[in-house]
């Protein structure tokens, strides 16, 4: 609000303070409540927030009287002024804070209604989900209830019957989960704002659940279809197989007949068409082999089912006559063929019944063969394992026929019959007939040993083969298993993944709430990698000399694997990002601070969290932001101005409009500090503190002149400048108390209550400050005019003799209290005297004074007035004060009187009395008697000459000035203007020269504060202690204005 305001209407003061404490705290009240998240489905977490928004709703309203006050003040307010830019503020401030208030009324009534419904929508998710769960233990009771299937007609539909009612069930169970399914996607679509994680999770093992429950009930119902079909058709299949049998035994008794009719054997035609019939009939016999397996394994599993029944009874008695007759035609069928072979030679049958052994033992070795390599799945090792038991069952069968050929074999080896062998082997002569039976007997002796050997090695490979097929499936299993188990929690994983909101849809406040989340998540991860990690365990186990995993196996650990990594990375690039979102635009970010500089600028932060800038079209960076740059630029303007004081505090106020602290009240930046808990003034603050409270006393001024206050750019600005200030070096911290006085110094307040307010800083808890204490605040507060060059006017770095003086004019109390304080203050000593100054160039901004100066002629004077107490009507302007112009007749050491407001007819009757009382006053009584319109204090400089430190003090009387009737002289003018008539206080140190060290201190830029400071409590802890017991003497030198002083 304008200061002409103000002064119009004092009691807006009060009405604005009222207003910017009430909007702070709707301000926080509104991030407050809009970054609170609750648990959905947790009804203890909603019911917690639900008291906590009815307290919030009752603070709230507790605070709606003080509202009502600040309407009916404002009311008032407007019914009392006439001033229309008075009334239009408070219109629109009261509007404002009326429709903040609205909109927080508002969205916690909205939040209330919400989780009111939420619980509502919660309570009842719960109850169906009970529901649901309770339905899916009866489901599971149910099929653990399940006896194995039973192949009986009355069994097998018992049991389909109950299968076709438990289904039955299971649709109207699914009426229940679809219930409780439908109220968590309305769960999750209307609160998906909040924590939904807990629906999510136990929605989704709720459907897990179910899908498993059908899915065994759809294995059931295959396996009693097929077990019904099986049952339904073995009998028939029985019948057709008995029936054959039956013509089988006829075949086979009737060749039995034919082959042992007389001389049947002499014919060999006959023999031959024998052979042929019997061949035909093993071929059957053969063919109806695996029949007879499948049904005697099936009838076992129906007897099992009829196990104590007649029917049972009846079923065993049918399958032993099957058994006994299969048995009986098969050894019918051998009996046939050896009556058949007897037609030949015995040493030949066995000879050719041994080479078809072997090439049927070399045939089942080849078939054994061609089933390795093991499968590298389970389905493929299963679909092995039944091959194969068809194998050992050929085996199993081709047993007897081997035995018997070996048997007949041991015995024809045992006695050989000789007058047969003379018969079939005549040749040669030379042989006799105990050769001749030598050498068949161990052909057939070797080829049986070859039978033999063989067919040992083929059981034994037969055995190997169904140990590994053994082992592979249970490893396979265990695998299987594993991976499933290892596809499950992913799933669940993935399904909580794929619930994450992108992180720039997050509210900034939650960004700490969801990293959290995601934290523990990943901490819930762990046993996941032990499954992950397992599943590699086994299938690193299947190496390829042993068993190789399939394409397909592999590709599914390497699916999971992939997933796993996947999920990983997802999981550590979710936790960058939040802690990338959280470091940019988090509490702690200073991201928001990037749109204070436009291209080609760009703000970058040093590691030490400094910003800098770049320029992108000159490739160059810089500490100083290019705003900051431009105001120091613009501040050159003002080196015309003659006197340091004026000029420097010229060059303040352009910077505190600049950085809008004209706009910011005292108490206003003490709740900010007292909010941000700045109470150790000796404590550093880093770079993200300093943005913090610059950020809230920022957004504060906002809300009261949106229209003045970039935030970003203003904040960006008031660092920079407190950096310039404190912490040249870039070192990216500055004291608490440093930060203080910077802001203090260049707010808007009375000037005594900001003397009282710093000066509080340093005292101790007993109100009281000792020379240390003041010689910091001292230190602190001449680092501002430093920083602009202006140092030398104000006493030089050195604060020791300012702070001597202040002791001095206590009359050297150990300690002084604030009163005494502020009587030195208001003496406007040397080194202080700029802040005083800076008060009264914004008193005067607006000021009007109805004169006309005599020297540029301007009417009316704007700004300072400058009255003559030598001539009457005598005035001249600011511009022509400050930059030396007189006019004819009047000198520069005549006094004069300074007005920053228009003079009142009280003022004009006694100026015109001093200027008729001076008329009589001669020129060398005003050379004699000047006087000064601050406190000047001797800046001890050091120059050493053998054992003698010399003292250079130089305070010649100036242009006497008066503040508002107060005749003072004008503060010395700056190096900058050496050149002039003016006076000034120069600082020798070491051997330079006093104007030479002048301009180092005023063109040099300044060193590091951090460095000074700490010599400068080193000097303050180690002279003021030792400074009472100096001896001094002091000599006047003729023609120089020295003070010496001998150093014991």
């Amino acid at each position: 609000m304008p200061s002409s305001v103000l002064l119009e209407v004092p009691a807006l003061a009060d009405f604005n303070k009222a207003w910017a404490e009430l909007t702070d705290w709707l301000s926080r009240l509104d991030r407050e409540i809009k970054s609170q998240r609750v648990k959905v489905g947790d009804l203890d977490d909603i019911n917690d927030m639900i008291l906590k928004q009815k307290a919030i709703l009752q603070d709230l309203e507790q605070r709606r009287p003080q509202l009502d006050e600040l309407i009916t003040a404002a009311q008032n307010l407007k019914n009392k002024t006439s001033n229309q830019e008075a009334r239009t503020i408070i219109t629109d401030r009261i509007d404002k804070i009326q429709s903040q208030w609205d909109e927080v009324h508002g969205y916690l009534q909205n939040r209330r209604q919400q989780l009111q419904e939420m619980l509502k929508d919660s309570t009842q998710w719960l109850e169906d989900k009970r529901e649901a769960e309770q339905v899916l233990e009866q489901a599971k009771a149910k099929l653990e209830s399940w006896k194995e299937i039973s192949y009986t007609v009355e069994a097998l539909k018992k049991q389909n019957t109950e299968l076709k009612q438990f289904s039955k069930e299971l649709r109207q169970w699914q009426i229940n989960v679809d219930v409780a399914n439908d109220l968590a996607l309305k769960l999750l679509r209307d609160y998906s704002e909040d924590d939904t994680r807990k629906v999510q999770l136990m929605t989704d093992s709720v459907n897990a659940s179910w899908a498993a429950i059908n899915k065994r009930v759809c294995e059931r119902e295959a396996a009693l279809e097929s077990a019904l079909r099986m049952l339904q058709q073995f009998y028939l299949d029985l019948e057709k197989f008995l029936a054959w049998l039956t013509e089988a035994e006829t075949t086979a008794n009737v060749l039995q007949d034919a082959t042992h009719k007389e001389k049947t054997l002499e014919d060999a035609k006959m023999v031959r068409d024998l052979m042929k019939q019997w061949q035909e009939l093993q071929a059957e016999i053969d063919a109806h082999t695996d029949i007879f397996h499948n049904l005697d394994e099936n009838g076992q599993k129906i007897l099992r089912s009829l196990e104590g029944s007649e029917d049972a009874t009846l079923l065993q008695r049918r399958l032993d006559n099957m058994n006994l007759r299969w048995s009986e035609l098969r050894k019918k069928s051998l009996n046939i063929r050896s009556h058949l072979e007897a037609s030949t030679d015995q040493w030949k049958r066995l000879h050719l019944s041994l080479q078809e052994l072997l090439a049927w033992l070399q045939l089942k070795e080849d078939e054994l063969k061609q089933q390795a390599p093991i499968g590298g799945d389970l389905p493929t090792v299963q679909k092995q394992n039944d091959i194969h038991r068809t194998f050992k069952r050929e085996l199993k069968t081709k047993e007897p026929v081997i035995r018997s050929a070996l048997e007949t074999v041991r015995i024809f080896v045992a006695e050989p019959p000789v007058e047969a062998l003379e018969k079939v082997c005549p040749e040669p002569r030379d042989l006799s007939p105990e050769e001749r039976a030598h050498n068949v007997t161990k052909l057939l002796q070797r080829q049986a040993d070859e039978v033999r050997s063989e067919w040992d090695k083929l059981n034994l490979q037969s055995a190997d083969w169904q140990k590994k097929i053994d082992d592979a499936l249970e490893r396979l299993q265990g695998l299987q298993e594993a991976m499933d188990e290892l596809d499950l929690k992913l799933r669940q994983a993935e399904a909580f993944k794929g619930s994450w909101q992108p992180v720039g849809d997050l509210l900034i406040d939650s960004l700490q709430d969801h990293l959290e989340k995601v934290k523990v998540y990943r901490a819930e991860l762990v046993p996941l990698k032990e499954k992950v990690h397992h599943v590699n365990e086994l299938a690193h186990r299947f190496t390829p000399p042993d068993l190789q995993l399939s394409q397909y196996n592999l590709s599914c650990v390497e699916d999971l694997n992939t997933r796993w990594k996947v999920l990983q990375v997802a999981v550590d690039e979710r936790i960058k990002q939040l802690h990338e979102a959280h470091r940019d635009f988090g509490p702690t970010s200073q991201h928001f601070l990037t749109t204070s500089v436009q291209g080609p600028w760009e703000r970058a932060i040093s590691p030490n969290k400094v910003p800098y800038y770049i320029n992108h079209e000159t490739q160059t960076t810089c500490w100083d932001h290019p705003k900051m740059t431009e105001l120091y630029q613009s501040l050159a303007d003002l080196n015309n101005v003659r006197f340091s004081a004026y000029r420097t505090a010229m060059k303040l106020r352009r910077l505190q409009k600049a950085l809008c602290l004209d706009l910011l009240s005292l108490s206003a930046a003490c709740d900010a500090l007292d909010q941000h808990n700045l109470k150790q003034n000796d404590q550093p603050m880093d770079i993200l503190q300093i943005i913090n409270c610059l950020t809230t006393i920022y957004d504060r001024l906002e809300q009261e002149h949106n229209n003045l206050v970039n935030v970003p750019l203003c904040v960006d600005m008031c660092l920079n400048w407190l950096l310039n200030v404190y912490d040249t070096g870039r070192t990216g911290r500055i004291r608490v108390l440093s930060f203080k006085t910077g802001v203090v110094s260049l707010c808007k307040a009375h000037l005594e209550d900001k003397y009282r307010y710093l000066f509080k800083q340093v005292a101790s808890s007993t109100g009281f400050c000792d020379q240390r204490r003041l010689g910091l605040l001292l230190h602190d507060s001449i680092q501002i005019p430093r920083q602009l060059g202006e140092v030398a006017s104000f006493g030089g770095s050195n604060i020791e003799p300012s702070v001597r003086s202040c002791f001095q004019f206590a009359n050297n109390k150990p300690e002084i209290e604030a009163a005494l304080f502020l009587d030195w203050m208001r003496l406007e000593p040397q080194s202080m005297v700029w802040l005083p100054v800076l008060h009264r160039v914004a008193a005067a901004e607006t000021a009007k004074h109805q004169a006309k100066c005599n020297i540029c002629k301007e009417c009316p004077i704007i700004g300072f007035r400058y009255r003559s107490l030598k001539h009457f009507n005598y005035d001249i302007c600011q511009s022509c004060f400050f930059s030396g112009r007189v006019a004819k007749g009047h000198k520069m050491h005549y006094p004069m009187v300074e007005y920053c407001t228009p003079t009142t007819s009280g003022e004009d009757v006694r100026d015109f009395a001093k200027v008729l009382k001076n008329k009589f006053r001669t020129k060398r009584y005003f050379a004699k008697h000047p006087r000064m319109g601050y406190l000047p204090v001797q800046t001890y400089l050091k120059y050493c000459y053998g054992n003698v430190l010399l003292l250079f003090l130089q305070f010649q009387p100036q242009a006497d000035a008066k503040v508002n009737g107060t005749t003072l002289s004008s503060p010395s003018t700056s190096l900058q203007r050496s050149g002039s008539s003016q006076p000034m206080l120069l600082r020798v140190v070491g051997s330079q020269t006093s104007e030479t060290m002048g301009e180092d201190e005023l063109l040099c830029p300044p060193q590091d504060t951090s460095t000074g400071l700490e010599e400068v409590m080193e000097q303050l802890n180690n002279s003021f202690p030792s400074s009472r017991g100096e001896r001094c003497c002091l000599w006047q030198m003729r023609g120089k204005n020295i003070k010496v002083f001998s150093v014991p």
